[in-house]
């Protein structure tokens, strides 16, 4: 999608952010014409500008202030987290307005909510539509992709690596989430679990790497996306990462107390936006996937992409120009359910293998 034909045909949130300002210079470049919004009018107003975009300020603490920001658009994109507290009044605001709702948020609990709000989206006439970025576009896809190779898969194993650092908005989520546990899906439930409850080596191509389980955000979509009732997601991590995550499950009711979180969250808020734009380039992705159906049935795929960040930028654009053409069903969706499998490929340097 290179061009949304209308200049407020959608409203970017959150543009400040370092992933909204990737998103915001991406649109630039693709011709695009967002507004731009945040609450931190000063830093808004100077992207808007630098862009040559409208901008509107709101927080969404302000029902008065988001309604105004969204009038006039046919879509949110969402960029602003951590989503577990913000998701809700932005998805509100939507419904107010008769605006479709797209986020880059990773996190299984928003998932979860929306698509349990999946009706009330449907009476809007509104597409709900989370995780359009490197959470959950790359994983979500390959899973489809497995289930349509071996329809009679009843397991789903997905592992990631990535390089290229964290901004500090994805730093200051993983805080909200200190002291909770790990999480896979069994039997079609969402299951808690402890953190690195489980281990594997996986070849991401150059030979086996340590991984761990991790509660990403398929554990939640690849449900609705595929109906593969067994989900575990793994992360790579060095074992030193891997012992400091298994130390933790005995400092859990600490890490739970609001002021270590505000503490560490502090610490984070000093560091820089996020990694450079060399680091960028020098990052990377790959996801492997298997299925298994418990009768020996089995099928495996690869997918490599640039880093999640820059992934990011051109998925959700991607993403929203889709559904501002129509034709994408109203309610929940998740990015392969809404686009296909294929949609993750549609990313310059991207690249899936079956092996």
């Amino acid at each position: 999608m290179d061009r949304i034909e209308g200049e407020l045909s959608f409203l970017l949130y959150g543009a400040n952010g370092y992933t909204g300002r990737l998103i915001a210079h991406e649109a630039k470049k693709r011709g695009l014409r967002p507004t731009l919004a945040g609450r931190n009018a000063a830093e808004v107003k100077a992207l808007a500008s630098e862009l040559g975009f409208e901008h509107r300020v709101a927080s969404l603490d302000d029902r008065a202030a988001i309604d105004a920001a969204i009038g006039g658009h046919r879509a949110v994109i969402h960029a602003a987290g951590p989503f577990g507290t913000t998701y809700a009044p932005m998805f509100e605001a939507c419904l107010r307005a008769g605006a479709h709702y797209l986020d880059i948020t990773g996190e299984i609990g928003v998932f979860e909510s929306l698509a349990a709000r999946d009706a009330e989206a449907k009476s809007r006439g509104i597409t709900t539509l989370p995780g359009v970025g490197f959470d959950v576009v790359p994983t979500d896809c390959l899973a489809l992709h497995l289930k349509q190779r071996l329809p009679s898969a009843t397991s789903l194993t997905l592992a990631f690596m990535a390089r290229g650092g964290i901004s500090r908005g994805t730093a200051l989520t993983t805080v909200e989430r200190l002291g909770q546990p790990g999480m896979v899906r069994k039997g079609g439930k969402l299951t808690p679990v402890k953190l690195g409850y489980r281990t594997r080596h996986v070849d991401f191509g150059k030979g086996p790497v340590l991984t761990v389980t991790i509660p990403w955000g398929d554990v939640a979509t690849a449900w609705y996306s595929t109906g593969i009732p067994d989900v575990e997601v793994y992360l790579a991590v060095p074992p030193t990462a891997l012992r400091s995550l298994r130390i933790s499950r005995f400092l859990a009711p600490v890490l739970q107390l609001p002021a270590v979180k505000s503490l560490v969250g502090w610490s984070i808020r000093r560091r820089g936006a996020g990694p450079s734009d060399a680091a960028r380039a020098r990052g990377g992705t790959v996801v492997m996937g298997m299925v298994e159906d418990g009768s020996g049935g089995k099928a495996t795929a690869r997918w490599k992409g640039p880093d999640g960040y820059t992934f990011t930028a051109h998925a959700a654009l991607n993403a929203v120009g889709r559904v501002l053409e129509g034709g994408i069903a109203t309610g929940f969706q998740t990015p392969s359910r809404a686009f296909g499998a294929d949609f993750a490929m549609q990313v310059a340097g991207t690249s899936r293998e079956d092996l």
